[in-house]
């Protein structure tokens, strides 16, 4: 017998019982996007294998293990994208959209890909919604990209189970000389690190600050910190972003060992973590990185964006049981008609009502059957109400109108007023 066919592991089906919360979350982002001026952009899924080794870094764990790349049929090597600011780098130099100093604010949402050991909050195709904002350099660009954030944890009912770790990197000369020290010191405490961080202290010292090693840890207390290297630029547009997120009262803490995975950010580094996740806590994370386009091919032009992570987000809502009651419900009425006659009535009817409330959730049963098997239907379909057709119904033109959630007994309403009636029982109750 052959094998049942099944997904890839880490790459999961959203069934239909989970895309509700789902469209509830995006569609609360994408809102507040809008309102804040920010317009989206759509990149395709695969990339030349080039742009992310320029980009992220050749010796990054990303690109050293993570990146699905493949050969196409011309011989080219291309990956599927494992996150999104290279590839939006890559569209606004592309479509020259940032030339000229042009400011842009951008966002976009979709899936990434990356090949590591699965588990919860955790997989190998992921989902993301991520801002990319080009040619602002300074700290108010960076504080709104925060404080927007800390709207959206508001407007989901999460916010007292985030918090914001703040750091800066500095410019790349300031990160050098940071980096030599760093070094020169772990070097001498090389046989206590552990056999990750020894391979980091040849590659990416920096990403040794952020191990989970217990022993390594303790090595790191009296590492040099990044704050005694920072430039005046740099540390003046820190206290910048500090002074505009007192200003509205966003609380925050200072982690110096803040570095981020990805080569090219500079200046700030910012994390959103949870402690409700277990070992996944990073729900969003982000920072500025004003030499990345110029190191894709481009003009000195400064940018800043953050990504934040759906899977996460969606657990972490059901996890705190955030998700609205109404969203689990995707139908308000469930339309009952028996016979041949009363189903064309229903039909028509049904179409007036959506005409005239475009917004209300109206099923009609399809595959006919009994009384009692079309309530069966509207009753596991969540409806509020069942609006009824059959002969007698047909006889007085009129609907039988039962509350399927609640007290109230059935009534009859008259085709004509049917419209009325659902927008003061459903659209605005």
């Amino acid at each position: 017998m052959s094998k049942s066919l099944q997904a890839i592991r880490g790459m999961n089906d959203i069934l239909p019982e989970q895309t509700p919360v789902w469209r509830y979350f995006e569609g609360t982002v994408s809102r507040l996007l809008d309102n804040y001026g920010y317009k989206q952009i759509r990149m395709p899924i695969v990339e030349f294998t080039e742009l992310f080794k320029r980009s992220i870094g050749e010796v990054t764990d990303i690109v050293e293990k993570e990146m699905y790349t493949f050969d196409d049929r011309n011989g080219d090597s291309l990956t599927l994208r494992p996150e999104g600011t290279a590839a939006c780098v890559r569209a606004v130099l592309e479509h020259g959209i940032t030339g000229g100093g042009q400011v842009q604010k951008l966002w976009y949402i979709g899936p990434m890909f990356r090949h590591e050991r699965p588990q919860k909050g955790r997989y190998r195709q992921f989902h993301q919604i991520g801002l990319e904002v080009f040619n602002l350099d300074g700290p108010d660009i960076d504080a709104e990209l925060i404080v927007l954030t800390w709207r959206l944890w508001g407007e989901l009912g999460i916010r007292d189970a985030v918090k914001l770790e703040l750091n800066s990197l500095g410019t790349s000369e300031s990160r050098a000389r940071y980096r030599e020290a760093l070094v020169e010191y772990l070097s001498a405490h090389h046989d206590k690190l552990d056999e990750d961080s020894q391979r980091r202290l040849k590659t990416n010292p920096l990403r040794v600050l952020d191990t989970k090693n217990a022993d390594t840890q303790a090595v790191l207390v009296d590492a040099p910190k990044m704050a005694d290297y920072l430039d005046d630029e740099s540390r003046a547009h820190f206290e910048g972003l500090k002074a505009r997120l007192d200003a509205v009262g966003i609380p925050y803490v200072l982690n110096p060992k803040l570095v981020r995975g990805l080569d090219y950010y500079s200046k700030t580094v910012f994390e959103w973590v949870t402690d409700k996740l277990g070992a996944q806590g990073t729900v969003c994370a982000g920072g500025r990185y004003d030499g990345l386009v110029e190191q894709m091919g481009g003009k000195p032009t400064p940018g800043v964006g953050f990504a934040m992570g759906i899977e996460r987000l969606v657990l972490l809502l059901e996890t705190l049981e955030q998700i609205p009651d109404e969203i689990s419900r995707q139908v308000d009425v469930y339309l009952c008609a028996f016979g041949e006659e009363a189903e064309l009535a229903g039909l028509a009817l049904a179409e007036r009502v959506r005409d005239q409330l475009p917004n209300l959730r109206l099923q009609v049963n399809a595959g006919a059957g009994s009384f009692k098997s079309q309530f069966k239907k509207a009753d596991k379909s969540g409806a509020l109400y069942a609006l009824i057709l059959g002969d007698d119904e047909m006889a007085q033109q009129v609907v039988g109108f039962k509350p399927l959630r609640g007290q109230g007994e059935q009534q009859s309403i008259a085709w004509d007023a049917l419209a009325a009636h659902l927008a003061t029982c459903v659209v605005q109750g």
